[in-house]
């Protein structure tokens, strides 16, 4: 009986963790493109606050993306949703869509 709780437990501990790094990293950004440095695989977005990038206020960022091909989706002025992550590097741009 106490091997069945402490698999129970375990596995609720594991379930609890899994959904918060999924809701960590699923945190979706409101914002614009300011500009996009194809060359240099970068793009100026202005937006809201960042919660899971420690951001509270409005701001205006450039950010690495993480696959180049999305910048050739977007146009300046474009309303965009995204998503990013902090890197040794600076902030990286890990998703990206146009907003509806």
């Amino acid at each position: 009986m106490n091997r069945i709780i402490r698999i129970a437990a375990a596995l609720a501990l594991a379930v609890g963790l899994a959904t918060g790094a999924l809701a960590a990293q699923g945190a979706a950004i409101s914002g614009e493109v300011k500009k996009i440095d194809e060359g240099a695989g970068k793009i100026t977005l202005k937006h809201g606050p960042a919660k899971n990038l420690g951001m509270d206020e409005p701001m205006t960022m450039i950010y690495r993306v993480k696959d180049p091909a999305v910048l050739k989706q977007v146009k300046v002025g474009d309303k965009v949703t995204f998503e990013a992550e902090e890197a040794t590097s600076g902030y990286t741009v890990t998703r990206m869509e146009k907003a509806k």
